[in-house]
């Protein structure tokens, strides 16, 4: 375990496993350093696997001011991370909250990161649906204050993007209620409304996005409804994104589909590694069917 001092003088808690390439792994909104076990179990023979609990998550500080969350400063706090142990560049593995983290990397610190790998990330950048978002985030925060963390996380728990998780693996279901309800009640009002009502829709930083210039895999469960559209924008949008699509899955996909989730990661990095990812050719962007009116000869 490492203690990691963030540049306004927030404590962090974080752990080193294994040695080689770093990964590091940015976890979600309704999760701590905990979630990626599964993660550092099978991949720490090959990698150095970095995990840490973001602000307002114990055993890392709970900061009592809403001014101390917001997404700017869940960037910085996972460069702190990166700095604590002396790496100075690292594949990104984010989650949900942890992967518009990882985008924040790669629009604002692209000498730290070797590729980004963002999984369910874009709840509440729909145009359609954000008014719905934010005022959701309110009440989630409300709930969290009224009702305390094991109330909520039963609910959380048995979410539209939630059951799917209790469907594969009922144990594994029941550790991650166990895990959220443990959180600190005031540090996730806190950040949910510092860190994800305030943050910018996908759809308003385009020109970020398309700036990105690290090797990218954009995850996603097809039952993931609030993530669905988003992960398209982020495939069309960021010039060296895939995309990969999990069936009949929802939205905690290391949970969910571990062996999965620990080859895409393995594959994806096996293919920065050789140099093998590819940016995409502008011309696939086109919706014909067969040709480009103004193709030019191969």
């Amino acid at each position: 375990m490492t203690a990691v001092a963030t540049p306004d003088g927030v404590n962090l808690y974080a752990e080193s496993a294994g040695s080689g390439e770093a990964i590091l792994f940015v976890h979600e909104f309704a999760a701590d350093h905990r979630t990626w076990v599964g993660q550092v179990a099978a991949l720490s023979g090959e990698f150095r696997c970095l995990t840490y609990s973001a602000r307002g998550y114990p055993p890392s500080d709970v900061p009592p001011s809403q001014d101390a969350y917001s997404y700017l400063k869940a960037a910085d706090d996972a460069v702190a991370v990166l700095d604590a142990f002396g790496v100075s560049k690292a594949h990104i593995v984010g989650l949900s909250m942890g992967g518009f983290c990882a985008l924040q990397l790669g629009i604002r610190y692209p000498e730290r990161v070797l590729s980004l790998l963002v999984s369910s990330a874009g709840s509440g950048s729909n145009p359609a649906h954000r008014e719905t978002f934010v005022r959701e985030t309110e009440d989630l925060a409300a709930a969290f204050r009224r009702d305390g963390s094991p109330a909520v996380a039963q609910r959380i728990a048995v979410g539209p993007s939630r059951i799917q998780l209790r469907r594969k693996d009922e144990a594994a279901w029941r550790e991650f209620v166990r895990q959220l309800g443990e959180h600190s009640a005031a540090g996730m009002a806190l950040t949910v409304l510092g860190v994800q009502r305030s943050r910018p829709s996908l759809y308003d930083i385009t020109d970020d996005l398309r700036g990105i210039s690290a090797p990218t895999l954009v995850l996603n469960g097809d039952e993931d409804e609030a993530c669905l559209e988003p992960g398209l924008l982020l495939k069309r949008t960021i010039p060296a994104a895939g995309l990969f699509v999990a069936p009949n899955s929802g939205h905690a996909l290391n949970l969910e589909e571990p062996v999965l989730y620990n080859y895409v990661i393995r594959t994806f990095i096996g293919a920065v590694r050789r140099g093998e990812w590819p940016a995409r050719d502008p011309r696939s962007l086109s919706s014909a069917i067969a040709m480009n009116a103004d193709a030019a000869t191969p």
